[in-house]
């Protein structure tokens, strides 16, 4: 099994990055979605990400070798790229049928997922105040997330589906994290990217309506660009993190993305208000964004016995 090299400031540091991204990707996502259909902006993102990585691993002479192409678990890998690929497909079409903060939401599951692989998978473990972390944690969620959570016991078919659909993306997204985990063992993680998305890219090919691209306002076309860049720089992050620290933790930091993205829909619902409806801030939420913050705190900093 794949070892983490120990060097967890590194680990943490490309955890927040991804964090970040992926707090604002629903929002412009969402904006994408009201010019373009889901299959040509998951083509998009993973051939533009395809693209800039295999040039850049070409300049510093890093392309995966013959040898290693020989060599590799394509076994895991066609398990990444395919739980991948469908990780993108139902998050976006789960997305459209509900909202970004209630996306973001529900995706969190993902990272659950992905800590239980971890501890169960790869034998990781909890100290005892990691675990009461994740009830703190746990807490916060339910606090900060209530309106969310009350809305989709009572909301209409559509937006049930949607949100079904993301549960059964967080689990792809899981299963595609995992896999990527074990293959750090031979290759490094730019290497394993570069195969899923090319391999990711070929899969929604003869889905897209590429000619559209050319017909966006340059509004639509920025935000497209956007996700695409998201793509290399959110995954590359997060793909590097899993090589310096353990999955249980790397879920953890994780964890805060709803976070991020909230205040994101707070800002650009005050900037742009036709784009985004704002979200309501209670005091209770307030109080479970804090709890939040703090137990994965809790989880993520303390070091490895």
């Amino acid at each position: 099994m794949h070892q983490s090299s120990g060097r967890w400031r590194l680990g943490l540091a490309l955890s927040l990055i991804t964090v970040i991204l992926w707090g604002v990707l629903p929002i412009v996502l969402m904006v994408t979605l009201k010019a373009l259909d889901v299959y040509t902006v998951i083509w998009f993102r993973f051939s533009v990400a395809f693209g800039l990585l295999a040039v850049y691993l070409g300049v510093q002479g890093k392309l995966p070798t013959f040898a290693q192409l020989r060599s590799a678990s394509w076994k895991l890998l066609a398990i990444a790229t395919v739980f991948l690929a469908l990780n993108y497909f139902l998050f976006l079409q789960g997305l459209s049928l509900t909202s970004p903060a209630t996306a973001e939401v529900i995706i969190q599951l993902s990272v659950v997922f992905l800590g239980l692989g971890g501890l169960i998978v790869f034998r990781e473990r909890y100290k005892p105040h990691q675990w009461m972390g994740v009830c703190v944690m746990t807490l916060g969620y339910i606090l900060f997330f209530h309106e969310q959570l009350t809305n989709l016991i009572t909301a209409h078919h559509n937006y049930l589906f949607g949100s079904t659909l993301i549960v059964l993306g967080a689990a792809a997204w899981a299963i595609y994290a995992l896999a990527q985990k074990q293959l750090l063992q031979s290759w490094s993680s730019a290497q394993i990217m570069l195969v899923v998305y090319g391999g990711c890219a070929i899969l929604f090919a003869p889905l897209a309506t590429s000619q559209t691209i050319f017909t966006l306002s340059n509004f639509y076309l920025g935000a497209l660009v956007f996700c695409a860049l998201n793509t290399v720089i959110a995954y590359g992050a997060f793909a590097e993190s899993l090589a310096h620290w353990e999955a249980s933790r790397v879920s953890a930091v994780l964890a805060l993305a709803p976070v991020v993205t909230l205040i994101a829909v707070w800002i650009v619902s005050v900037i742009a208000p036709s784009l985004l409806l704002p979200e309501k801030f209670t005091f209770l939420g307030l109080i479970g964004a804090a709890l939040v913050v703090t137990g994965a705190a809790a989880i993520a900093i303390a070091k490895a016995e």
